[in-house]
């Protein structure tokens, strides 16, 4: 599903941002990345999504080789991929159901077909009545809950997160690992980047932790 083999990240500055990262997930695992600040969690979450590129090495997602695929592939690789970036990009001049329905916008779905899956996806992250809502009304939490709604409206067979509970309370906090946790049941892939040493203790999925851009053996 997901496979590094001997990825090196070196950014034109010569900062080497990952070092010979290698492991897989499978199809339907769950798994989390830990590290300290600049350890290389959200560099590593965006290979995978194709918005940067490895210096070297082989990065393969569902099949693909996303060390080499051409500019006018990555829409296609992206739509089985949901994004869960900490930059949420919320459109605050679209309500919450306009906010979910632009991906299925972008991939041609129509009318009847989107309407379905925005509020399936805003039904399972517990915002289908705020669906008229203005995001600038949601808190901290259900803005977080609609960037997730956002991501897996194309019903995606990887999930990626960086930091998704940063910046929420504890019970925030847990709510949306929870959602995750419910999502991997169902089969989706899902790969997490955290730092929350609280959540990450009472997490039961593998850890990968990076440090200073390798991982840790």
């Amino acid at each position: 599903m997901i496979s590094f083999s001997q990825v090196y990240k070196r950014y034109p500055n010569g900062y080497e941002a990952l070092k010979n990262i290698s492991f897989s997930l499978e199809a339907g695992e769950m798994a989390l990345i830990t590290g300290h600040s600049g350890a290389g969690k959200t560099t590593l979450l965006r290979l995978i999504a194709a918005i940067e590129r490895p210096t070297s090495g082989s990065i393969i997602v569902n099949g693909q080789n996303v060390s080499t695929l051409k500019g006018g592939a990555i829409p296609f690789l992206r739509r089985n991929l949901g994004l869960v970036f900490q930059d949420q990009k919320i459109l605050f001049d679209r309500n919450v159901f306009q906010n979910v329905l632009l991906p299925l916008q972008i991939s041609g779905f129509g009318s009847t077909a989107a309407t379905r899956r925005v509020r399936a996806a805003l039904d399972k992250v517990g915002l289908l009545n705020r669906e008229k809502a203005w995001p600038i009304t949601l808190s901290g939490g259900e803005q977080q809950r609609l960037c997730i709604a956002r991501a897996i409206v194309n019903r995606p067979s990887i999930l990626i997160a960086d930091e998704p509970t940063s910046n929420l309370d504890a019970d925030y906090a847990r709510d949306i690992m929870d959602m995750f946790v419910s999502f991997n049941q169902v089969g989706v892939a899902i790969l997490i980047a955290t730092h929350d040493v609280e959540l990450l203790g009472s997490m039961q999925q593998r850890i990968l932790t990076l440090n200073h851009g390798e991982l840790a053996a």
